[in-house]
Formats: structure tokens, C-alpha cells, sequence
């Protein structure tokens, strides 16, 4: 019960952080397009990491068996949906970008019931409906329309690869630290996307990338969104099913809203707390599961 709690905690943390994240995004992307403000983000990421290993002093050895699927989860997960995901909130709204991306558990629970052949039981369904409902309420009150299209299906994209990644970093052997573990996926990120970005680097407004929002936007993205909250991720997902563990994913659109609504002006109702209601029984259901 206490790795319930604990871990628990961990993944709702790390999911309101990229509720919150949705906001900073849709801010730094006017001045860093997207595929450069990924990279720039996960170089800042990788840093935090370097150091926070250096300090806590974490043996970097991976076994030669398990790097490919280090490499996967980089590619997958950091690479292609998060990618996919600023490209998305470019082409949309931040409660927009929150709220699809928030399919993520269901798509989870079909990957873990795939992949680590997880049983779906009665309470975990009944937690991902009423969950899901939740935010089809909330989606309810977003007002979109059909020029968002493009933002919605990359958006979709980054909830199934993030979804895959999740459940395959259940299969990285918990003998490793998820410091080395994230440390390594991000330097995946990194290498893979070097070569599209480093000649656009050049053409990135410094000026305007020295304005404190921005600057303070990819600091935020980098330590906070990125090293912190993939840490707190993964750890959480080691303590619980993948399954489960995907439900606290639907703190994100919580969040996001809420920050839509209170720093861009995106409009909610009352669908939004009506929804969210529906989404704290789910994750309650979850945390009571044996």
C-alpha cells in the first residue's frame, strides 16, 4: 500500500507538471519553433541529470541486452511524441493540446495488456471509463473546430508513442537507477535530433530568446518538464502496473485547463469541474485497488 501511495504521487506530480507545461509551450514556441526548443530543452535536461547523477554518485553501466531498449524508449517516447506533441500545441490550444493527450491511459492499458500481458480487471475498466468520461466532459467546453485538425492529429500521435514508452520502460530491470535510465533516453532524444537541428539553430532569435519568459520557459521545460518529471514518471510506473500507473495521466488536462483558462484566457465551465470530478473517482478507484 505504501508503493501505492507513493507511487502515486509521484506520477500525479509529474503529470500536472506537463498539465503546466502545455501553457509554457504555447508561449516559448512563438519565439523557438518546435523541433528546436525540443532539443534545446533536453540538452538543458541532460545537464540536470549529469549533475544530479554526478552527485548522488549513479553507476552509468548498461548491459549490452538491455540498450536496445534503452534506445526504443528514446525514440519512442522522447523523440517522436514529444515532438509530436509541441508540434500539436502549435496548431492548437493549450486545454487542447492537455485534453488529447490525455488518451494516453487507454491507449496503456491495450499496450500492457500486449506487451506485459497486465490483466484488466473489473475496477481498473470502471476506473478508465469513468476517467475518460471526465474528460470528454471537459472536451465538451472546448468550443473546437475543424482548423485544429492538424494539431489534434499530431497530438494523438504523441498520446500513442507516449503511451507505447510507458509501458515498454516496465521492461527496463529495475537494477537500474531511473536517473541513468532517463539520462541515457534523453541523450537518445539528442543524437537523433541533432542532425535536423543544428543547422536551425543559427536562425533562432537571440534576442528574444533573452527575454525572461522565454528564457525561463526553456529553463522550466528543461529541468522541471523534462528531468524532474520524466524521473518522477518512470519511478512512479516502476511502483505500479502500466495500467494503473496511466490513469494519473488525466491530472495532466486538469491542469493544463485550469492554467489555460487562468494565464491565455481559454474559456471552461462548469463541464470542466463537473469533468474533473469524474476524473479524481477514477484515480481514487486506482489507489484503492490491492
Amino acid at each position: 500500500m505504501k508503493n501505492t501511495l507513493l507511487g502515486s504521487l509521484y506520477l500525479s506530480i509529474a503529470a500536472s507538471i506537463w498539465g503546466g507545461m502545455y501553457v509554457v509551450v504555447k508561449h516559448v514556441v512563438d519565439v523557438v519553433p518546435p523541433l528546436e526548443l525540443v532539443w534545446i530543452r533536453y540538452v538543458i535536461a541532460l545537464f540536470a541529470l549529469l549533475m544530479i547523477g554526478a552527485v548522488t554518485k549513479q553507476s552509468w553501466r548498461i548491459e549490452k541486452r538491455d540498450l536496445l531498449l534503452i534506445f526504443m524508449v528514446g525514440f519512442i517516447g522522447n523523440t517522436i511524441s514529444i515532438i509530436t506533441q509541441e508540434v500539436g500545441t502549435l496548431f492548437s490550444t493549450a486545454q487542447m493540446g492537455a485534453i488529447i493527450t490525455s488518451t494516453t491511459p487507454a491507449f496503456m492499458v491495450l499496450f500492457a495488456r500486449i506487451i506485459l500481458k497486465e490483466k484488466i480487471t473489473f475496477k481498473k475498466a470502471i476506473s478508465i471509463i469513468l476517467a475518460t468520461i471526465g474528460v470528454g466532459v471537459i472536451v465538451g467546453n472546448g468550443g473546437m473546430d475543424s482548423s485544429l485538425q492538424l494539431g489534434g492529429v499530431s497530438l494523438l500521435i504523441a498520446a500513442l508513442t507516449w503511451a507505447l514508452m510507458s509501458v515498454l520502460i516496465k521492461r527496463v530491470p529495475g537494477q537500474y537507477s531511473q536517473i541513468v535510465v532517463t539520462c541515457y533516453t534523453t541523450l537518445v532524444a539528442i543524437i537523433l535530433l541533432t542532425p535536423f537541428t543544428i543547422s536551425r539553430l543559427p536562425k533562432l532569435d537571440v534576442q528574444a530568446m533573452m527575454h525572461p519568459s522565454i528564457w525561463g520557459g526553456l529553463l522550466y521545460l528543461g529541468i522541471i518538464s523534462t528531468a524532474c518529471a520524466f524521473l518522477l514518471w518512470n519511478r512512479g510506473l516502476q511502483m505500479l502496473n502500466a495500467s494503473s500507473g496511466g490513469l494519473f495521466f488525466f491530472f495532466q488536462p486538469i491542469v493544463g485547463t485550469f492554467l489555460g483558462w487562468l494565464l491565455l484566457g481559454e474559456q471552461i465551465g462548469l463541464s470542466f469541474w463537473i469533468g474533473t470530478i469524474f476524473i479524481f473517482i477514477g484515480v481514487l478507484l486506482v489507489i484503492r485497488e490491492k
